[in-house]
């Protein structure tokens, strides 16, 4: 029977506990990010959902274009190098952010620009970041690895998102920006502690040209049905969450909840429900996991028809309750099916490829948000934001591939390092 024992004794390795305290580090941070943003920028003079739009915006799209050129950086170079550049990146845009709202100048270019530079940041780091997991723990235990990663980063998330709604309230969105970038800082430094074995380091890249690199990385991405299904359902489902998450949400809250307080509790419960869904990720081993996935993201819909229909926020913080469950099953569950399925010296491009895909709608969800509530209100985009969830999952449902996939063997137990990975990466 499996054992949670067993899963907590990754704990003891040290390049998985540094890991483990960066990546939770960083994500404390992220959760100041979107509430000091957004109240920061709605209480900028002049400033509405459109203006908030266009800033999340300039902040979504290169997260869009560099990906594919993060995951082959991270596929050709040590992986927690690129991850500490991403980092830096991350830290010196929301310095710059926390800089123009404590200093009362922030004209929207200004704002533009370090939005778009923390964008480049995210980019760089999410590739490296599924792509060495694998490195640093054996195949059978990455499940457990992913469970525990994402149960530190949803606890930093609820405080994180606890906080930040206290610190927009108390001292301002500007200082809140600053932590913001003071724990990416301090996830760099962690990250620098992260030192791989050569071999593991070289195996890293395919030593081609970069344009190779990338059809390489494309071949194995469509090669796999329920990849590229579930990628396209993400796509849209990811159009509605910026529309609903980073626009409508915070506008309904600010006009009729009561303000920071009132999103920051609806992202603190639905940070809850993904510490829940972790837990319940570890533990299962579903026999069809892509199956198992796609259905869960159907609740996901909840929150926002909640908000449509003028529910009360106690049901709204309980919908993003079941909604964070939902969601964090879906990551492990997906985040471990392409490590074990991928080759480890395509993985980060494979997931540059999946960002990409899932990515690529936001931008439109977030710039078509603010003039949508401007001529149909907040409320009834956010019910068609709902609606667009539910019909794309149930799309990616009719795909065989999706319904029928099951994982490969691991294979006999092996601890990571230089002669498992030599084993496991194909020759250059």
């Amino acid at each position: 029977m499996h054992s949670y024992r067993r899963d907590l004794q990754l704990l003891r390795d040290r390049r998985f506990a540094i890991l483990l305290a960066a990546r939770t580090v960083s994500v404390l941070g992220s959760a100041f990010a979107p509430v000091a943003l957004a109240f920061g920028v709605l209480e900028l003079a002049g400033a509405n959902a459109t203006t908030l739009s266009v800033v999340l915006a300039a902040q979504a799209i290169p997260q869009v274009v560099f990906m594919l050129a993060g995951g082959v950086l991270a596929d050709r170079f040590p992986r927690y190098r690129v991850m500490i550049a991403g980092e830096v990146l991350c830290a010196a845009a929301y310095t710059v952010l926390a800089a123009m709202l404590v200093t009362g100048w922030a004209p929207l270019p200004g704002l533009v620009v370090g939005a778009v530079l923390s964008g480049i940041g995210v980019a760089l780091f999410y590739p490296s970041l599924v792509g060495i997991v694998p490195e640093v723990v054996a195949a059978e235990r990455l499940q457990a690895a992913n469970g525990l990663l994402r149960l530190g980063t949803n606890f930093a998330r609820i405080a994180g998102y606890a906080l930040a709604g206290a610190t927009v309230v108390l001292v301002g969105a500007g200082p809140a920006l600053a932590v913001s970038a003071a724990m990416f800082a301090g996830s760099a430094l962690l990250i620098a502690a992260l030192r791989l074995p050569a071999r593991v380091r070289s195996a890293t890249g395919s030593g081609t040209n970069p344009l190779a690199d990338l059809r390489d990385g494309w071949r194995e991405f469509v090669s796999r049905q329920w990849i590229w299904v579930i990628v396209l359902q993400f796509a849209f489902l990811v159009m509605a969450l910026q529309a609903a998450h980073g626009v409508l949400g915070p506008v309904v809250a600010k006009e009729e909840m009561g303000g920071a307080a009132a999103w920051s509790a609806v992202l603190a419960g639905e940070a809850v429900g993904m510490v829940v869904g972790v837990v319940i990720a570890i533990r299962i081993r579903p026999r069809r996991p892509m199956l198992v996935s796609v259905l869960l993201t159907v609740p996901t819909a909840l929150p926002y028809l909640l908000l449509g229909i003028y529910a009360p926020l106690w049901m709204v913080v309980l919908g993003a309750v079941v909604m964070g469950i939902c969601f964090d099953i879906f990551g492990v569950l997906w985040e471990t099916s392409l490590q074990r399925e991928i080759p480890p010296d395509a993985l980060s491009r494979v997931s540059s490829y999946d960002a990409l895909g899932s990515l690529m709608f936001g931008p439109v969800g977030l710039l078509v948000a603010g003039p949508a509530a401007a001529v149909f209100g907040a409320r009834p985009t956010l019910i068609a934001c709902a609606g667009l969830i539910v019909l794309a999952t149930l799309a990616a449902l009719c795909s065989p591939g999706v319904r029928n996939m099951r994982l490969s063997d691991p294979g006999p137990a092996a601890e990571p390092g230089p002669a498992a990975v030599k084993v496991a990466v194909p020759a250059a």
